[in-house]
């Protein structure tokens, strides 16, 4: 079944199509040109295919996506431009293209902190909920105003060859999102955007009750910009994450490379970084880190409510530059263990910036809901009384190669930095800096 393309909002046009499709077990084609549409939703059986020259444009208004609301709030958002509920054997692939309308939700520029201010409300542009058999290929996604792929409570998913290209500047403007999903594969991706580029998580839903568990994710041959984490792990952590592999990428152009960050609770094991090689530079304070290879962190959310423990994670053949340094970091004794770096070659280089002198602890509990007066944006960044984003912590001694505090059972091997001479001011002479005192809370 093939829908030519039409003048003006298609939306109707183009639900009545899908869910013929669906019926029929057949696929539905768009074909070249420019399909206008609102919200949309994707049922068991859908194969929507986007012709070479096909764009789905959806519309520039939050409102235009009420029918299309989901159970998973993020950043304040409940709607989505394309939603699948509870479906079965949904795919959607390329070589055509979903334009999003990013642009229009910019509500102004915060120039010191380097990033965009958001619209309060964005929808994300694509959410599977509780699906199973879902396949995502040769799809291009452009200009996402929030999380561009959002799966949540899914089994069986295989994404291969999509295309994701945001502004660099646009906050939580997440690539894929795989939150408390089982059985998922993702290759062969490209993705540039300005927050995380392939993120795991365990949310909540709604009512409060997390999701579920991750595990079993498989990521492979992956090329990732990204202005936060490229390939990271948290920092919603509701539930447990664990059996998860990253392999055989390249991250380029980024702030921090490789990224577990534990919050909430949940448990994160056996997870594998191999034959990466990074590129990471100094980032603004809009942004969390600043040009970290590796970063590990566990750290309360909220007091009652202690983070859950990192064991058994491997980073083997690391390659690469980066302006900040290797870190892992417990707010507990023992909180990380079990870490391994083998076979570790970095290049540390001095930025421009220079925030790449100090670790970053965000979100800290003061971003779950800056107090009143205060100037910052919930889930991004507070500033204290003296004008400093809190939770940007300077490295004690000067700027190390590595940073570890709290961690126990660290297996470091054959792992080799190659530093500046003279080294730069604020750098300590010390390759690794392996510290068992409490770390300088926030």
């Amino acid at each position: 079944m093939i829908l030519e393309a039409a003048d003006g909002d298609a939306t109707d046009r183009l639900q009545r199509a899908i869910d013929r499709a669906g019926a029929l077990g057949t696929r539905l084609t768009l074909a070249p040109g420019v399909h206008e549409t609102r919200g949309l939703t994707l049922r068991s059986g859908t194969d929507l295919h986007l012709a070479a020259g096909a764009i789905l444009r959806p519309a520039g208004d939050y409102d235009a996506y009420r029918e299309t609301c989901v159970d998973i709030v993020a950043e304040g958002s409940d709607r989505a431009m394309l939603v699948a509920r509870q479906a079965e054997s949904v795919s959607i692939s390329g070589p055509g293209m979903i334009e999003a309308p990013g642009a229009a939700f910019i509500a102004g520029d915060l120039a010191d902190m380097g990033t965009h201010e958001p619209a309060r409300f964005r929808p994300r542009v694509l959410v599977f909920e509780g699906c199973h058999g879902v396949r995502l290929s040769g799809l291009v996604i452009r200009q996402s105003p929030m999380w561009t792929l959002h799966l949540a409570g899914c089994s069986d998913v295989r994404i291969s060859g999509m295309t994701i290209d945001n502004d660099r500047r646009m906050p939580n403007t997440d690539g894929i999102v795989i939150d408390s999903c089982v059985d998922v594969e993702i290759r062969d991706a490209v993705i540039a955007t300005a927050d995380d580029g392939i993120v795991l998580k365990t949310s909540r839903r709604a009512n409060g009750v997390p999701i579920g568990p991750c595990r079993d994710v498989r990521v492979f041959g992956c090329r990732i910009e990204s202005r936060s984490c490229a390939l990271k792990i948290g920092t919603e952590t509701y539930a447990d994450i664990a059996d998860i592999s990253f392999r055989d990428c390249a991250v380029v152009g980024s702030n921090r490379a490789l990224g577990l960050f534990s919050r909430d609770g949940g448990a994160i094991s056996r997870v594998a970084f191999r034959r990466i090689a990074v590129e990471c530079s100094e980032t603004p304070d809009g942004f969390w880190g600043s040009g970290e290879a590796i970063t590990v962190n566990v750290l309360d959310r909220v007091p009652d409510r202690p983070a859950g423990s990192i064991c058994d994670v491997v980073f083997e053949d690391i390659s690469g530059v980066m302006e900040g340094a290797v870190t892992l970091i417990a707010e507990r004794r023992a909180g990380i263990s079990g870490a391994v770096l083998r076979r570790v070659a970095l290049a540390q280089r001095p930025g421009a910036l220079g925030t790449g002198r100090r670790y970053d602890l965000r979100p800290t509990r003061f971003d779950v809901a800056p107090p009143p007066g205060a100037e910052g944006r919930a889930n991004a960044y507070v500033k204290d009384a003296s004008g400093e984003v809190v939770g940007l912590m300077p490295y004690p001694g000067g700027l190390p190669a590595l940073f570890s505090c709290h961690v126990t059972d660290l297996v470091i091997d054959q792992v080799r930095f190659e530093r500046p001479a003279p080294l730069p001011q604020g750098w300590t002479p010390r390759d690794m800096a392996i510290v068992a005192d409490e770390p300088e809370k926030p």
